[in-house]
């Protein structure tokens, strides 16, 4: 069998080389994401993986993917709302995603964003570049003391429910199906309880056509004044005007920003001289309260392997004919 892997990084060359010989297929890859201009590369392979964020679109791309042979698009990520599933569905490919590749990785690095912005690290190391080494400010706050509210409690969630509570914190949750293995982690409430209750509010939510810019900016002044929001979800789930006119106006206090808008072509991306083009996330950066980091949650060891595994094991598994573990469509 033959697998195609599209818009491979370089870190994950010696990830694939290893899966290959494990699985005992052939695996090829190329830097360049899929689109219209190179989907005839799959006429020669079985089944593809891609991880981009560059939405897939017109039915002309998926119906030549379906002439060429392809059955599925495995993503390499747990988002999928660059995919046209009405497309996907008309030419029978199915799609699956890799939601389960390790929830504490993105877990991990909202309590580093949230330890980080509570004792204020980023002021006080900028203030230090100006040998300012004085206490101003407001103290800090301790965790355990702290109620943690979590917009979305699936698989990441959960797992970020879990640390948060381990630590000592009143953790709050809200989403639409409430899980038994979580009753003695979370309080469920609805949304406006945990925006006024919350000393720190995270995301973890697909973006889907409800949770798209969900949190607004009448969400954002439903929080306290010194609430810290993390987003490490998708950048489509806030509105990223709401989120600078909140921090600008002392809405909410701090923000932790792993994801936003026009990402494409600025993560993983050195842009040297070149600069980019995104107003608000040169606002967000420049602020001395916010933490940006270029979709990174999910870069551990761990995770880059089981990404590139379990989407590999999924498009055989479709190719043979069999059931996908993590099926989307």
């Amino acid at each position: 069998m033959k697998l195609l892997m599209f818009n491979t990084q370089p870190y994950e060359i010696e990830t694939f080389e290893k899966i290959a010989d494990d699985l005992n297929v052939e695996i090829d890859c190329i830097e360049d994401g899929l689109s219209l201009d190179n989907v005839d590369k799959t006429k020669d392979y079985d089944a593809i993986t891609i991880q981009q964020h560059g939405n897939l679109e017109g039915d002309e791309l998926y119906k030549r993917l379906a002439e060429n042979g392809i059955k599925q698009i495995s993503l390499r990520s747990t988002g999928y709302e660059i995919i046209d599933l009405d497309l996907a569905n008309k030419y029978n490919l199915k799609v699956t995603n890799v939601s389960g590749y390790s929830p504490r990785s993105v877990s991990e690095l909202v309590l580093a964003d949230t330890m980080a912005l509570l004792r204020r690290l980023k002021d006080y190391s900028k203030r230090e570049e100006r040998n300012d080494f004085s206490w101003t400010g407001a103290q800090a706050r301790e965790i355990h003391n702290l109620t943690v509210g979590v917009i979305g409690a699936g698989t990441i969630g959960s797992a970020s429910a879990r640390i948060f509570r381990a630590l000592g914190a009143r953790v709050l949750a809200y989403d639409p199906v409430q899980r038994t293995d979580l009753a003695d982690t979370v309080e469920y409430v609805d949304v406006n309880y945990l925006l006024s209750e919350s000393d720190v509010v995270t995301l973890h939510t697909p973006l889907t056509p409800e949770m798209d810019r969900f949190m607004n900016f009448d969400r954002f002044k439903k929080m306290k004044n010194d609430a810290i929001f993390i987003n490490a979800s998708r950048g489509g789930v806030v509105d990223t005007d709401a989120l600078v006119a909140a921090l600008e106006a002392g809405e909410i206090g701090a923000a932790g920003i792993d994801v936003f808008d026009g990402e494409a072509g600025i993560t993983s991306v050195d842009l040297g001289d070149k600069g980019y083009d995104n107003d608000n996330l040169k606002t967000l950066i420049a602020m001395d309260n916010v933490i940006v980091t270029p979709h990174i949650a999910f870069f551990t060891d761990i995770a880059v392997y089981n990404m590139a595994l379990f989407s590999t094991r999924d498009a055989i598994k479709i190719v043979n004919g069999e059931e996908a573990v993590y099926p989307v469509n």
